[in-house]
C-alpha cells in the first residue's frame, strides 16, 4: 500500500469514527451569508410613483432560504435616512437575543451609514416565516420570505410538491407610511388606511390602473404546488380563496399539522400558512381568480377593498375569451367562520415531530387585549382637542398597561444591569380592575403608561389568556411572542371562565404558532416553556395598535448551566 494511499484510508476511517462518535455532525448545517443593503427605490402603483425603503432594491424583499440547523449571518447596511431594524419573525433565537430584531427590545435601531450583522442559527425549525423590519411602520415595504428547507434526506410529512411558491400578502399607501402613522400619533386620531392590497407586491386588476400590475401563478394540470401564505400587511386579517379550488393546509407558523381541507383560509397578520393545491387533472380552458380582502369587526375605518391574483393553466387557450372565475368570499365581519376555520388547527403530534405543551404549569397570567384613550396633552393641534373619541387620544393596551418604547434597549439595559429608569419588573400578572371585559364598557377607559414587564426564572411553564375586551369595538388581535412558539390549548367566546373553561383545553395535540388571533369578544388560553432567556416582545401584530402602546415584555432569566445562558452582546451591537 503506498503512503498516499494509506492517508486516503486514514482520512477515510477517521472520518466514519468521526460520524459514528459525533453523528450530530452528520446533520451539521452549514453557514449563508446575505447582505442587506437598506436603500430608496421608485416604485409605481396605482399609477403613483414614489420612493420608498427597499432591501436591495426588490419590493418585496430577496428570499432567504436556509435549511433547519444552518446559521444565517446578515449583514445589514443602512443607507437611508430612517433608523432601521430587521426581525425574523418565528426564528427562536436560541440564546441569540441580540439578532431577534425589535428596536429598542433586544437592540438599538442601526442608524445611517451604520451596519450590523445578524448572526443566528435555525435550531429545531422548519417551515416558512418571513422577515420584516421592526420599527415604527417600516415593514410596510421592508419585508421579504423565509423559508427553511427540511435538513438534507428528511421528507416532508406530506405528499412531496411539484413546486413551492411563496405568495405575500402586503399593503400599499399612495402617502408614506411614516408620515402616515407620524400625523396620526400627532392628531391623537386612526390614521388614515391603506390605498390597496398587493400579492407578492402587485396590486391586481380590482384596483384602478393596475391589471399590468397582477400576480398571475402559471400552474400545469395534476400537479401538487405548495403555497407558502405569508400575510405581511400592517393592520388587517386577511380572508383568502382561490375559485374551484381546494386547499389542503399542511403547516402553521412553521410547525406541521394534521391536514385539513378548506376553500377559504383566514390568516392574521404575522401568519404563515403552508396549503398544498392540487390542479385539475386536465387543463380546464378557464382562469381564476385569486381573491383577499378584510376580516374586521371593529367600530374604525378600514381598507374595505378586495386584492386580485390569477391562476392560469399553462395549457389554457385565448386567455382573451376564457372565462374567469370568481371565488366566494365570506362576509367581513364572519367571526363564526373565522372561529371554525380556527378550530381546525392540530399539531401533526407524530414521534418524529412530538407535542411538548406543558401539562402543568408554574405560572398562569390573564392579559386583557384592546383599545383604550388617553388624554390629549400638550399635543393639541392649532388648539383644538385631539381627534381620538371625544378630544382624547387612541391608545392600545394589554392590562390597561399601554407601553411606549424607552431610549435604550431593553436587553441592553437587562444585560448590563442598568435597568432603573428604562423598564420595570411589575406588569400585572391579572387586570388590576377586572370588569366585564366583552359585556358594556366601564365608563373610565383611560390606560396607564408604562415600560413594563415580567420576569420569568428559567425553564417556568406558563400559561396565558389573552382576554380580548369590547372597550371602542369588539375585534380580533393578532397576538406575536418574540423568542417562542406558544401552543394553543383553549379558546372560546365572552369571558374566561377559569372554573370551567380550562376543563375543555387539549393538552393532546395543540397546534404550536407564534402568532394567535385573540377571538372577537373572546379569549384564547396559550402555553410555553420558558427556555429561551433574554428579553422578549409580545405584541399586538396589527401596527396601528403597536404602535399606540399593545405590547409587553418577558424577561426570561438564565439557567444554571453554559448552554441555558444568553450570549453576550456581538461587538457590533448597534447604540442608541
Amino acid at each position: 500500500m503506498s503512503a498516499a494511499t494509506a492517508a486516503v484510508l486514514m482520512a477515510f476511517l477517521l472520518a466514519i469514527t468521526c460520524l459514528w462518535t459525533f453523528p450530530q455532525v452528520a446533520n451539521a448545517g452549514v453557514t449563508r451569508h446575505y447582505k442587506f443593503n437598506i436603500e430608496l427605490k421608485n416604485i409605481t402603483r396605482l399609477c403613483h410613483t414614489k420612493s420608498i425603503v427597499t432591501v436591495n432594491g426588490k419590493f418585496p424583499g430577496p428570499r432567504v432560504i436556509a435549511r433547519e440547523g444552518d446559521r444565517l449571518v446578515v449583514k445589514v447596511v443602512n443607507h437611508v435616512s430612517n433608523n432601521i431594524s430587521i426581525h425574523w419573525h418565528g426564528i427562536r433565537q436560541l440564546r441569540s437575543g441580540w439578532a431577534d430584531g425589535p428596536s429598542y427590545v433586544t437592540q438599538c435601531p442601526i442608524q445611517t451609514n451604520q451596519t450590523y450583522v445578524y448572526n443566528f442559527t435555525i435550531t429545531g425549525q422548519r417551515g416558512t416565516l418571513f422577515w420584516h423590519a421592526h420599527i415604527t411602520w417600516m415593514r410596510a415595504t421592508v419585508y421579504g420570505p423565509l423559508i427553511i428547507l427540511p435538513k438534507p434526506n428528511q421528507p416532508y410529512p406530506f405528499p412531496k410538491p411539484y413546486k413551492q411558491v411563496p405568495i405575500m400578502f402586503g399593503e400599499w399607501f399612495n402617502a408614506d407610511p411614516e408620515a402616515v402613522i407620524s400625523q396620526a400619533l400627532q392628531t391623537g386620531g386612526g390614521p388614515n388606511v391603506s390605498d390597496a392590497y398587493t400579492l407578492n407586491g402587485l396590486p391586481g386588476p380590482l384596483y384602478n390602473c393596475s391589471a399590468k400590475d397582477t400576480y398571475k401563478l402559471k400552474v400545469k394540470p395534476g400537479k401538487t404546488y405548495l403555497l407558502r401564505l405569508i400575510n405581511a400587511a400592517l393592520n388587517d386579517d386577511l380572508f383568502f380563496s382561490i375559485a374551484n379550488h381546494t386547499f389542503t393546509v399542511v403547516e402553521a407558523d412553521a410547525g406541521y399539522v394534521k391536514p385539513f381541507n378548506t376553500r377559504v383560509l383566514l390568516i392574521t397578520p404575522g401568519q404563515t400558512t403552508n396549503v398544498l393545491l392540487k390542479t385539475k387533472p386536465v387543463s380546464p380552458n378557464a382562469t381564476f381568480y385569486m381573491l383577499a380582502r378584510p376580516y374586521f369587526t371593529g367600530q374604525g375605518t378600514f381598507d374595505n377593498t378586495t386584492i386580485a391574483g390569477i391562476l392560469e393553466y399553462e395549457e389554457t387557450q385565448n386567455l382573451t375569451t376564457t372565462p374567469v372565475f370568481t371565488p366566494v368570499l365570506p362576509a367581513i365581519n364572519a367571526t363564526n367562520v373565522v372561529a371554525n376555520f380556527s378550530s381546525k388547527f392540530r399539531a401533526l403530534a407524530t414521534a418524529q415531530f412530538p407535542v411538548t405543551v406543558p401539562q402543568t404549569v408554574d405560572r398562569t397570567f390573564l392579559f386583557t387585549v384592546g383599545l383604550g384613550i388617553s388624554p390629549c396633552g400638550n399635543n393639541k393641534t392649532n388648539n383644538q382637542t385631539c381627534q381620538g373619541p371625544n378630544g382624547t387620544r387612541f391608545a392600545a393596551s394589554m392590562n390597561n398597561i399601554s407601553m411606549p418604547l424607552p431610549s435604550t434597549a431593553l436587553l441592553q439595559a437587562y444585560y448590563t444591569k442598568k435597568s432603573n429608569g428604562v423598564f420595570t419588573t411589575d406588569f400585572p400578572i391579572t387586570p388590576l380592575n377586572p370588569f366585564n371585559y366583552t359585556g358594556t364598557p366601564p365608563n373610565n377607559t383611560f390606560v396607564a403608561n408604562g415600560t413594563k414587564a415580567v420576569v420569568l426564572p428559567f425553564n417556568t411553564t406558563v400559561e396565558v389568556v389573552l382576554q380580548g375586551t369590547s372597550i371602542l369595538g369588539a375585534e380580533s388581535h393578532p397576538i406575536h411572542l418574540h423568542g417562542y412558539n406558544f401552543y394553543i390549548v383553549g379558546q372560546g367566546f365572552g369571558n374566561f371562565d377559569p372554573s370551567k373553561d380550562p376543563k375543555s383545553y387539549n393538552l393532546v395535540d395543540p397546534v404550536e404558532r407564534n402568532t394567535v388571533g385573540v377571538p372577537t369578544a373572546g379569549w384564547v388560553a396559550i402555553r410555553f416553556r420558558a427556555d429561551n432567556p433574554g428579553v422578549w416582545l409580545m405584541h399586538c401584530h396589527f401596527d396601528v395598535h403597536l404602535s399606540w402602546g399593545l405590547r409587553m415584555a418577558w424577561v426570561v432569566m438564565d439557567g444554571k448551566l453554559p448552554h441555558q445562558k444568553l450570549l453576550p452582546p456581538p461587538s457590533d451591537l448597534p447604540k442608541c
